[in-house]
C-alpha cells in the first residue's frame, strides 16, 4: 500500500457594502478592514472544498522497512 499527501483547501467567502471613490479605494478599504479583523470570515461563509493529491511514494516491499 503506498502513503499519499492530499492538500484539503477550503474557501470561505463573504460579499459587503461599503462606500469607496472607486473600485480600487474600495477593495484596499475591505482589505485593511480584514486585516484589522473588522471582518472575520467563518463556517457561516464556507463555500467550497478541494481535495488535491500532492505526492506520491512507491509501496513498501513486504520484508522491508
Amino acid at each position: 500500500m503506498g502513503e499519499f499527501e492530499v492538500e484539503i483547501t477550503e474557501i470561505l467567502s463573504k460579499k459587503i457594502k461599503l462606500k469607496a471613490k472607486d473600485q480600487r479605494e474600495a477593495c484596499k478599504i475591505a482589505k485593511m478592514a480584514y486585516e484589522n479583523c473588522e471582518i472575520v470570515l467563518g463556517a457561516d461563509d464556507f463555500t467550497e472544498v478541494k481535495f488535491n493529491t500532492i505526492s506520491t511514494n512507491k509501496p513498501k516491499e513486504k520484508g522491508k522497512k
